[in-house]
């Protein structure tokens, strides 16, 4: 099992549309909204590196409001 947080940046006023839209995703963990230089960190996970890569490409960032997403997969050190 992969995991990783995907921190995304949203268009104004479009945070909450994003994250219930995350949150809806049976992949996702957690969402938060927080402020900063990102608005939603999500804690998702996958089975492997290429479906989360997958995940993140074809779905996450195909939502409407969403303008950046840097995606940090978790690693067991």
């Amino acid at each position: 099992m992969v995991q990783a947080y995907i921190l995304v940046q949203t268009e104004v006023g479009k945070a909450g549309s994003v994250s219930d839209a995350i949150r809806s995703m049976t992949e996702t963990v957690s969402v938060e909204n927080v402020t900063g230089p990102y608005d939603v960190v999500a804690k998702v996970q996958a089975e492997t590196l290429d479906e989360l890569g997958r995940l993140v490409v074809a779905r996450v960032q195909e939502l409407s409001g969403i303008t950046r997403t840097l995606t940090c997969p978790v690693v067991n050190v």
